[in-house]
């Protein structure tokens, strides 16, 4: 790791010479020292430093003029912490106004100054790490498992390096199929709890009276099946992170619950009267208009404001389509891989089409598209036919059924009931992200049934799972 840089600006020399003396040890950092603001310029301009100690009032460029100054040349790029004499709290409230990260007073106790240098040199350090992440990130296109480069998607980047430090709660808000499932990841993998469980409910998918005792667990003979204890998830993701997908489904009954451990930190299993502690951060997402929910009494509008201290909106892919070719090029890539098929490339029909769609279901219906013409397209090349875009014209259509007519019945009945099915049940696996039991459901069928017609047609509902 790279020595970290100070530079100490004052106009009396014993100063210096005593802070340097005891700062560079301390603090295990390379000190250097100016005598003036007109010097601490010269050598911020020459030298790269990740801190700067300065004195207020001194002759020529003050603390506050070099202050401006910084600020002006280098943004945040380098942290100001201002030094005032005692009966000069004014001037370091009006340095703190202008920018500086913090200001001490003299004279100074040594071990109070460490302290404030350290967490100082901590926000420099973690400033200049989500630069060189967003950086890499805009070269290539790609955040985490995140894909774009619009300015709309730069924001949700630079938004989830600033919580992900943090241990607040977030909402993740946005349509069905905009990646709130990728950005929870993402605020969890960039966070202090990276190196622990990471344990996502599909709130939705789980009736009341199960997901109660999923998340707060049980003691033997709480219920009639209760046999043994259980753990719930909260206690299973204790010291990493929980991510309750679609929270806007759950009852105000789990609401209150919740509730509960955002408050206190402590939940209580079901037949224990003894509440239990807990370290777990809380990410949750939703689709739905919670402000309407809180009115209809269906949403508990303490409970939002617990949840909504770092809220996160994701933008519908229809509103950044400069990043539809990279995302439709990376799912490409990745589906090709996962189908265990030849690379393909998408026709420039097929791309305008794409550029030019509302993608209601956003980037799962776009993937599920993709996955189709893998499967359908004949050769290397995925044109609007194979995804099932646009009308086709007399003479494709003529061709189709030409083409149907020429094989045996059997023979063609197959080739329609293959594509039928691989669209349709495609269709109902994205709406439900893999959920076989959840997709029979929504199709009218056994979930027998749906697996039985999976295996016919060679259907995974792995690449649909989020």
């Amino acid at each position: 790791m790279t020595t970290s840089h100070l530079l100490i600006v004052d106009d009396e020399p014993d100063m210096l010479t005593l802070l340097k003396r005891s700062l560079q040890p301390d603090l295990d950092c390379q000190v250097d020292t100016a005598p003036s603001g007109e010097a601490a310029l010269e050598m911020i301009r020459t030298s790269e430093y990740d801190l700067v100690l300065a004195d207020i009032k001194m002759p020529g460029i003050s603390g506050l003029d070099l202050l401006e100054q910084v600020k002006a040349e280098y943004g945040e790029a380098i942290t100001m912490v201002m030094m005032t004499a005692y009966g000069h709290i004014e001037m370091a409230v009006e340095a703190m106004k202008r920018g500086a990260y913090d200001f001490i007073t003299k004279p100074f106790d040594h071990d109070a100054l460490v302290m404030r240098l350290e967490k100082a040199f901590e926000r420099s350090h973690l400033l200049k790490e989500n630069e060189r992440l967003l950086h890499e990130c805009r070269s290539s296109n790609r955040f985490q498992e995140l894909v774009g480069k619009s300015s709309q998607m730069q924001r949700v980047y630079e938004t989830i390096q600033m919580v992900a430090k943090t241990d607040l709660t977030v909402l993740i808000t946005g349509e069905s199929g905009t990646g709130k499932d990728l950005t929870a990841r993402a605020v969890h993998a960039l966070s202090n709890r990276s190196q622990r469980p990471f344990i996502a409910v599909n709130c939705p998918t789980v009736p009341e009276h199960i997901l109660e005792s999923e998340l707060f667990g049980y003691k033997k003979g709480a219920f009639t099946h209760a046999t043994r204890d259980k753990k719930g998830l909260f206690q299973e993701a204790h010291k990493g992170t929980i991510f309750l997908d679609e929270i806007g489904d759950i009852t105000p009954t789990i609401q209150t619950k919740l509730l509960r451990v955002l408050q206190e930190k402590e939940l209580k299993p079901l037949g224990d009267a003894r509440p239990i502690q807990v370290d777990v951060r809380i990410i949750a997402s939703t689709n739905q208009p919670l402000a309407e929910k809180i009115k209809s009494g269906e949403f508990r509008e303490d409970f939002f404001y617990r949840l909504n201290v770092l809220p996160i909106k994701l933008p519908p892919l229809r509103e950044r389509a400069e990043d539809i070719p990279l995302i439709a090029n990376h799912l490409l890539e990745k589906h090709c891989t996962k189908l265990d098929k030849p690379p393909k490339r998408i026709s420039a029909e097929l791309m305008d089409a794409f550029v030019n769609r509302r993608w209601e279901g956003n980037v799962r219906e776009m993937e599920n598209m993709i996955m189709q013409g893998i499967l359908f397209s004949g050769g290397d090349e995925i044109t609007p036919k194979d995804v099932g875009i646009g009308r086709p014209t007399t003479a494709s259509t003529v061709a189709e059924i030409t083409s149907l007519l020429d094989m045996p019945y059997k023979e063609a009945k197959e080739s329609n009931l293959q594509t039928f099915n691989a669209a349709y049940i495609g269709h109902m696996l994205t709406q439900n992200k893999g959920n076989v039991t959840q997709a029979a459901k929504a199709s009218g069928l056994e979930r027998q049934a749906l697996q039985q017609i999976m295996r016919r047609y060679g259907i995974s509902a792995e690449p649909y799972r989020r």
